[in-house]
């Protein structure tokens, strides 16, 4: 029976394995000592990228003696191999630690990573939005239009202080504000996403209040980056940036938007639920 936790089935896997996002070499397996598979580690990373990024799906045989031990050992060995930072993110519905299965399935996987040095841990509320929860209107209340990349780097950094994102404050922490920011932008300017959407939230007088910053994935478009800087914080302005975000995306016609956040950033959490986003599913993002 398989677990309740995210699962790649074959058809996902084969689809992304012929667009270059798995890859035979990134795939480990485990056998026993008859040479019988008893577990497994897909690795996932952009089409263009030399090395994966995350582990997308991790399983063993439950019947398999030391089941975290060989799962701890396929974690190790493909991170012996790979020069980047990665993650692994367990996918479950809300509420996981209070369902059994759920728990003992997130559980003897999150061991595995510990074992393994991925022991640094954030949850992630996952949203996505569909066209029946409404297109939030406008309300004139900002003015958003297009910039420079200097003009977003120096928001990018703008908004970095104060926030309640750990990766933010981590990257910050040890890279410095500027370096982080730089970062940052690279990653959406490196994604999927197409660069004209970007907007910079403006106060009737002109003042930059935010940015949004709509993305996509392989898979889906995304709400990406968004955030209001610290002397304008306070003001409802998320819920603008927000409808922003949405109202572009539903104008292209998407039938689905995603969203993350961490799940100690209550306040954008719940911009998100005012918006019409509903929450699918939590990861917990595991990483070194």
């Amino acid at each position: 029976m398989r677990e309740p936790v995210g699962w790649i089935d074959a058809e996902r896997y084969l689809h992304d394995l012929a667009a270059g996002m798995y890859r035979p070499e990134w795939t480990w397996i485990a056998e026993d000592a008859e040479g019988r598979m008893v577990g497994r580690a897909l690795w996932w990373g952009p089409a263009t990228a030399p090395h994966p990024v995350a582990l997308d799906c991790l399983d063993v045989d439950p019947a398999a003696p030391g089941r975290t031990a060989i799962a701890a050992r396929l974690i190790g060995a493909a991170l012996a191999s790979i020069p980047g930072p990665v993650q692994y993110a367990v996918k479950a519905a809300g509420g996981w630690r209070e369902q059994p299965a759920t728990a003992a399935a997130v559980g003897w996987r999150r061991a595995a990573a510990h074992a393994a040095g991925l022991t640094r841990e954030v949850e992630r509320l996952q949203f996505a939005w569909t066209p029946e929860a409404g297109v939030p209107a406008a309300t004139g209340a900002l003015r958003f239009a297009q910039a420079g990349d200097e003009e977003f780097l120096d928001v990018f950094e703008r908004i970095a202080e104060g926030s309640l994102d750990a990766q933010t404050r981590a990257s910050v922490a040890a890279k410095g504000a500027r370096a982080s920011a730089r970062e940052e932008m690279d990653f959406y300017l490196n994604a999927p996403g197409e660069r004209h959407w970007w907007r910079l939230a403006h106060t009737p007088d002109g003042q930059v209040a935010g940015m949004a910053i709509p993305s996509a994935t392989p898979y889906h478009v995304n709400v990406g980056y968004l955030g209001v800087v610290p002397h304008y914080r306070g003001r409802g302005y998320v819920d603008e940036i927000l409808g922003e975000i949405t109202r572009l995306h539903a104008g292209n016609g998407a039938a689905r938007i995603t969203a993350t956040t961490d799940l100690a950033n209550a306040p954008m959490a719940a911009a998100f639920r005012r918006a019409g986003y509903q929450v699918t599913e939590i990861r917990l993002n595991l990483s070194s």
